[in-house]
């Protein structure tokens, strides 16, 4: 897979969660996603952000537009040096939350993406990476 543009945004404040969709849409609309593509990934990045900065204590967002074959996408990567998640496949149900939500936040995310990798340890944070392909 070839990286073909790359940009991190630092997720500090819930105002970085506007930046972080906004950047999503522009990555989306110049790697070629239709809209219903460009609304989903968009729509995951918004959820992932919140998460990194409510739950992971702030970190960052690395966006690519990456080419694999003649295939275009964008990937999208999360990190903090937060607490870390405990249990992973309990986080990625339906329904489970630990800040009151409705729980959809880890699952709806993964349903929106083509790719979705999580990767976490209590007390060394979390890194999530989402990739949505075009077409």
């Amino acid at each position: 897979m070839q990286v073909r543009q790359s940009d991190t945004l630092p997720l500090r404040a819930e105002e970085d969660v506007v930046l972080a969709r906004q950047a999503t849409r522009k990555r989306a609309i110049e790697a070629g996603l239709s809209l219903v593509d460009q609304t989903k990934i968009v729509t995951a990045a918004s959820e992932l952000a919140r998460n990194t900065i409510n739950y992971g204590g702030g970190g960052s967002l690395r966006l690519e537009i990456v080419e694999l074959d003649a295939r275009k996408g964008v990937r999208l990567t999360f990190e903090d040096q937060g607490p870390g998640i405990a249990d992973i496949s309990q986080a990625l149900t339906d329904g489970y939350t630990t800040g009151g939500g409705l729980g959809l936040g880890l699952s709806g995310a993964k349903r929106l993406c083509h790719e979705f990798d999580l990767s976490s340890q209590p007390g060394q944070g979390t890194r999530i990476t989402i990739l949505r392909w075009k077409g």
